[in-house]
């Protein structure tokens, strides 16, 4: 089953949706924007000073930081996906569309830790509606207190 989230077709509308997850749970969010090919984080093969993409559009990119527990930052890429980062955590290729469900997911109490003895390894695990599950390993030696107070057994 597809997961069935509002498209957010452009890198203002998903930037317009975290700012009201910020303000619906009461955090500071920060955004820093990126506008054109040669500034946005993936266009390496932008000409010198050129702005635009080969097909004539304008590239647009976002960094989002939420400041609160979790601290959570999330870059919003113009290809529809974004990079979600929770506690140091990186979640790569979450889709544009998923990024609101996934911050009332890590905000909302739902997402949560998974330990292993074998193989040994600490999951940040981040389910979405639609049965939908981002999951990504903690590399970190050092687990910070959020990670640890949100564990569930495997």
């Amino acid at each position: 089953m597809m997961p069935s989230h509002p498209h957010l077709p452009t890198t203002e509308s998903a930037v317009r949706a975290i700012r009201e997850i910020a303000e619906e749970y009461r955090l500071t969010c920060t955004v820093s924007e990126d506008i054109g090919a040669d500034r946005t984080s993936r266009r390496t093969a932008a000409d010198a000073f050129g702005a635009l993409d080969p097909d004539g559009t304008l590239p647009h990119e976002a960094f989002v930081e939420l400041d609160g527990t979790p601290a959570v930052g999330v870059r919003l890429h113009p290809e529809d996906d974004a990079r979600i980062t929770v506690d140091h955590v990186e979640f790569h290729d979450v889709p544009r569309d998923a990024v609101p469900a996934f911050l009332r997911s890590v905000y909302g109490g739902l997402a949560h830790t998974r330990g292993r003895f074998f193989p040994p390894g600490l999951w940040l695990v981040v389910p979405l509606p639609g049965d939908t599950v981002h999951k990504e390993l903690v590399t970190s030696l050092h687990p910070t207190p959020w990670l640890l107070r949100n564990s569930r057994e495997a």
